[in-house]
């Protein structure tokens, strides 16, 4: 039996197509068909990866996902009928979705973004094993765990990977096409606003002031920065 993923989602004809397909790539899925039965399906299937609809009778599908952040930190990918914009995909991040796919899909990309993001969701193979600690910003690669200023804060499978490919180049400029590579995958290298959408958000949960970044710094038209600090 392959990892099972569990489709939430309200549209029969959608659910029933990405189930089959999955499937046949030899997957194990699980099925419901609004937020609610899928909240239940979550707590007792435990699946390794969910696919979210956004609009859903008995519990939208933001607020499934950010009943699941509560508790866990499988990683999540919502569905939506309309174009994404970035507020779209922040807003998305704040409840802590990791991926954001547009209706309709076509089944060989979706199967596609489905292992880029387990992928994702694997710790990266790092030089920095030992993780980092600055007294104010504490990296375990080990755990997952970070800590800011002596508080644990989530970070989804995604932030994380970023965050450890920054750290692993800590000290030069990682462009944006080598994040998109390193960080989502080659099926990616067009999602230009990956970066910047998720760079702002992991700032904002570990910069002791977002507005003046010390540890992820911008290089204009080129890419991003990790810069490791004195203990503070």
């Amino acid at each position: 039996m392959g990892m099972k993923v569990l489709i939430v989602d309200d549209e029969v004809a959608i659910r029933d197509a990405l189930g089959r397909k999955l499937r046949r790539e030899g997957f194990t899925v699980v099925m419901a068909g609004n937020g609610l039965e899928g909240l239940r399906a979550f707590h007792s299937e435990r699946p390794g990866l969910v696919i979210l609809d956004i609009v859903m009778p008995e519990m939208d599908g933001l607020t499934v996902c950010q009943r699941i952040r509560e508790v866990a930190e499988t990683p999540i990918v919502m569905l939506s009928a309309q174009a994404v914009t970035e507020e779209d995909i922040i807003e998305g991040l704040n409840a802590g979705a990791d991926e954001y796919l547009v209706k309709p899909i076509r089944l060989n990309e979706f199967v596609a973004r489905v292992q880029a993001i387990l992928r994702r969701s694997q710790l990266i193979g790092t030089e920095a094993e030992s993780g980092y600690n600055d007294g104010y910003l504490n990296i375990d690669l080990q755990r997952r765990h970070v800590h800011v200023n002596g508080q644990k804060i989530h970070l989804t499978p995604t932030e994380f990977k970023l965050l450890v490919v920054l750290l692993e180049h800590s000290g030069r400029v990682v462009s944006q096409r080598e994040l998109l590579e390193q960080v989502w995958g080659p099926e990616y290298v067009d999602d230009v606003y990956y970066p910047r959408v998720y760079i702002s958000q992991l700032r904002r949960k570990i910069e002791p002031d977002v507005t003046n970044p010390l540890y992820i710094l911008t290089e204009h038209r080129v890419g991003y920065r990790f810069e490791k600090q004195n203990n503070r």
